[in-house]
């Protein structure tokens, strides 16, 4: 019975590891189309747009590549660096609700968030 619940819970980390890098490279591309749609010479609002659609491409990027790697990363550090992504997404889907045509962003934004916080809850049980 050990056998079987210990191979379901690796199962369930694999799966929820793997759909989180999913959703980190599919807010990674949603950010980086809707900062590519704002004026770099806008007015402030379009700059914050632009400013967190970039720093969430850079952070989901660099989650999915830590969810990637088999070996040279802890527990702790991955926790880290995933906590981080769901901060970043959180925010970001925030700012994008704001700027018109930035709902599909923003929730694209949101299920990573979500993604996030579902990994995080396997890597504490493990």
């Amino acid at each position: 019975m050990t056998t079987m619940t210990s191979q379901q819970e690796l199962i369930r980390f694999l799966e929820d590891r793997f759909e989180c890098a999913q959703a980190c490279a599919e807010a990674a591309r949603a950010c980086a189309l809707r900062a590519s749609t704002v004026d770099p010479d806008g007015p402030r609002e379009q700059e914050l747009v632009r400013r967190k659609g970039l720093l969430c491409v850079e952070v989901c990027d660099a989650t999915c590549r830590v969810l990637a790697e088999e070996a040279g990363r802890d527990t702790a550090g991955i926790r880290v660096q995933v906590e981080w992504c769901r901060t970043v997404c959180r925010e970001c889907a925030d700012v994008f609700d704001e700027h018109p045509g930035g709902q599909d962003s923003a929730k694209s934004c949101r299920e990573c968030a979500q993604a996030c916080t579902d990994f995080l809850a396997t890597l504490s049980r493990g």
